[in-house]
Formats: C-alpha cells, sequence, structure tokens
C-alpha cells in the first residue's frame, strides 16, 4: 500500500488569506497546506478520500493519472467541493467515478452539484455512480474497506480503514466501538487542529492522548491549522513515531 497526503490543512488552508503570522509567511514547504485530502494506492486500486476545493491542483502536483473510486468522510464543502474536477478521469478512463458515502453525504452532494444528476445533462458534466455506504464494511475490487464513525461535534463522520492503515479527519469525539475498529493499526491519521481547545477538532494535546492509547508504530495529525504552530517546531515536540503530516509526505506500508 502507498498513501500520499494531498492536503493536510484546515478548512481555510495555510496560508490563510489576509494572515501575517509566521505559519502563514513561512517559506518551509510543509507550513503549505491544501484541504485535507488522501490518496491511497493498494495494489492496482487507486483512491481518493475527500476531494476538497484544492482538488485539481492536489492532482496535478501528484501525478495520479487513474482513479478508481472517490470516498467522502462527510459533507463539508472543505471535503467535497472539488467534486467537479473527478472529469478528466471520466474521460480518460471512459467509464463513471464510484463515490461512496452515507446517504446525507450523497443528498449533500445532489443538492451541490444538481448539473451532474439533472435528467438534461450539460455536455461534459461529471459522471458519477453514487453508492450509499454505513458503518458495514465494503469492497472496491477486492479490497475491504471498513468504515469508522466519529463525531465532528455533533456531525456523524467516516473514518476509514484498508489493512493495517486508519484515516480520520474531522473528529472530536470517537466512540469505544469505533476504538475497537482501530486497534491493531500499525498506522494511523488523525486529525490535530491546533493547541487551544476547539469545538469539533481535537487539539494537540487530544490528539496526542488519543494516539497513544491506541498505540499504532507511526502516528500522523493532519488537518492541521496555522495556529497549531510552525511544522519544524511543532515536529520537535512529539514522542516518537508521532509525525506532522505536510503536503506531498508518501508513505509505503507493508
Amino acid at each position: 500500500m502507498k498513501v500520499r497526503f494531498l492536503g493536510t490543512g484546515t478548512s481555510q488552508g495555510v496560508p490563510v488569506i489576509g494572515c501575517s503570522c509566521p505559519v502563514c509567511k513561512s517559506l518551509d514547504f510543509r507550513d503549505k497546506r491544501y484541504r485535507s485530502s488522501i490518496h491511497i494506492q493498494v495494489g492496482e486500486l487507486s483512491l481518493v478520500i475527500d476531494t476538497g476545493p484544492d482538488f485539481r491542483s492536489q492532482i496535478l502536483q501528484s501525478g495520479i493519472s487513474t482513479l478508481d473510486a472517490v470516498l467522502f468522510t462527510h459533507e463539508h464543502k472543505d471535503h467535497t467541493a472539488g467534486l467537479d474536477d473527478i472529469r478528466p478521469f471520466n474521460f480518460a478512463q471512459q467509464k463513471d467515478m464510484p463515490v461512496f458515502a452515507r446517504a446525507q453525504v450523497l443528498d449533500q452532494i445532489r443538492r451541490e452539484f444538481s448539473y451532474i444528476f439533472s435528467s438534461q445533462k450539460y455536455p461534459g458534466v461529471p459522471q458519477v455512480e453514487t453508492i450509499e455506504i454505513d458503518e458495514q464494511s465494503f469492497t472496491i475490487e477486492g479490497i475491504t474497506i471498513t468504515p469508522i464513525p466519529v463525531l465532528h461535534y455533533k456531525l456523524p463522520v467516516l473514518g476509514f480503514r484498508i489493512g493495517d492503515f486508519t484515516y480520520i479527519t474531522d473528529a472530536n469525539h470517537i466512540p469505544d466501538s469505533s476504538i475497537d475498529l482501530i486497534r491493531g493499526s500499525e498506522t494511523i491519521v488523525l486529525n490535530a487542529l491546533q493547541k487551544k481547545p476547539h469545538i469539533s477538532h481535537f487539539t494537540l494535546d487530544e490528539a496526542l492522548k488519543m494516539a497513544e492509547s491506541l498505540g499504532a508504530k507511526n502516528t500522523y495529525f493532519t488537518h492541521i491549522s496555522h495556529k497549531l504552530g510552525l511544522h519544524a517546531e511543532v515536529e520537535k515536540e512529539l514522542p516518537e513515531g508521532i509525525h506532522l503530516a505536510y503536503d506531498g509526505l508518501e508513505l509505503t506500508l507493508d
């Protein structure tokens, strides 16, 4: 399995428009963060989790040329707004793009991208196959994917586990039943927004406590705000086996 972080930023990205803080003015490439998204390659299967507003730029920079499926964690715009940019994959692969999400997420996508689902389609609109999922494991081309239900304040969000890799973004609570689904993962991704308390995201301390309780070999933090601090400085504060992810980071997993 190969994992590439397409984006590791929060809903505004980093730098934030109009902000002159040290992080937003940083010249370190690791402090430049697109909205959160990840690409996973398992054998021949190529999939992405979330298509935020930066999706086109993320795909171009990563050099991804084939895409077999899109998984959505939840319906917020910073995770769905780039769906239109699957069109080149439709043209190149000559097939509809399977889109996997909860019913409420698919309903939101149908409203926000109504032209995709119109009975009289404009030529060239994205071609999608919507596939409703719940909390049960499902397969894509023989690869088993296990949804991990979490809460983003009061909003249900799905993380996903594939083999020994688990990806969770936009969460501030993981139920015990989901903890059981995560345990045994060797590599885990968690959101760590900032150091100060937040209503709907783990803080750095909360993410650290969760990571330590889960005990994965390696944990990477994503969905990072400019308020967390400079990548180079925060990275020094983290214990062994826990890291800040950054855009373009690639992992090769067994």
